[in-house]
């Protein structure tokens, strides 16, 4: 399952899990932020115990997307322990996002 976050609950979804998490930053108007929607939502069935996967709605947490520097949309940030340890930009195809994550899942 994906959550939707934005500033109120960003701190406890990403930076206190303890389990390492996926943030997608997007948009609604955003093409490529909608063709790769399906595959976030596809890693996120495939991983739900061992990865937490989140998007951040870019028009919505603009203080997130400030904050963590987004300047171009979809951006995926992979955290782990609270802290962001990979940034990649685009609409990947599965596989490269499947390989993105797996060093962070063990």
């Amino acid at each position: 399952m994906v959550k939707h976050l934005d500033s109120s609950n960003f701190q406890k979804e990403v930076l206190e899990s303890t389990v390492p998490v996926l943030v997608d930053f997007w948009a609604e108007w955003c093409g490529p932020c909608k063709m790769v929607g399906p595959v976030v939502e596809e890693i996120a069935a495939e991983h739900q115990n061992k990865l937490k996967v989140c998007k951040v709605n870019v028009d919505e947490a603009s203080d997130l997307a400030g904050e963590y520097n987004v300047m171009s949309i979809p951006t995926f940030m992979i955290f782990k322990n609270g802290v962001m340890k990979d940034t990649f930009m685009g609409a990947l195809p599965k596989k490269a996002l499947a390989q993105k994550v797996a060093p962070y899942i063990g």
